[in-house]
């Protein structure tokens, strides 16, 4: 597999050069980045466990996928790709908002990313790429929020540093939807 380069940016998000994906993690650099979050009809939000495989964060459950975008790749390209890559989906994607985070993982990995999030609603069922989940399901905003305070390290850590923001969010998504 040839090595995927991801797009350095400054603070405000603009690009200032490209590196390997992992040497960017590595060195714990600020990248682009695309998060998507797919609500069901009934609010629901589709999560997915990631692969064991994944070289980070794997057998962790987090929104319904994320990546960097290529360079000279679109942030809603590269989410839409992430989407279909990942959960076998394609949905109408909303940018909702952006956020950056420094984040250290527990392999020695930093995510150090300024995030696209973007949000879709859609009752279809993902076809997993067991490459990238080997699970998923819907849970309710509550059902989510007391997972994370029963058992936070089934997650991964930017999904709970992200999730607090996510229902009003989400409700302001739902009445201009």
């Amino acid at each position: 597999m040839p090595a995927i380069e991801v797009i350095l940016v400054d603070h405000l998000d603009r690009p200032t050069g490209k590196m390997e994906k992992l040497e960017v993690h590595e060195k714990g650099l600020l990248h682009r980045a695309v998060t998507v979050y797919v609500f069901n009809s009934r609010h629901e939000l589709l999560l997915q466990r990631r692969a064991n495989g994944k070289y980070h964060c794997g057998g962790l459950w987090s929104n319904t996928c994320c990546g960097h975008p290529y360079p000279q790749e679109s942030t809603r390209d590269a989410a839409e790709r992430r989407l279909r890559e990942e959960m076998g989906m394609e949905v109408a994607l909303t940018p909702v908002f952006e956020l950056s985070y420094n984040l250290p993982l527990s392999n020695g990995l930093t995510e150090h990313e300024y995030g696209h999030v973007f949000f879709a609603t859609s009752d279809v069922e993902p076809d997993l790429n067991p490459e990238e989940a080997d699970a998923w399901c819907y849970r309710s905003i509550e059902q989510i929020q007391q997972e994370m305070l029963d058992q936070p390290e089934q997650f991964t850590p930017w999904f709970l540093h992200t999730f607090p923001r996510i229902p009003h969010t989400f409700g302001d998504f739902r009445l201009t939807a």
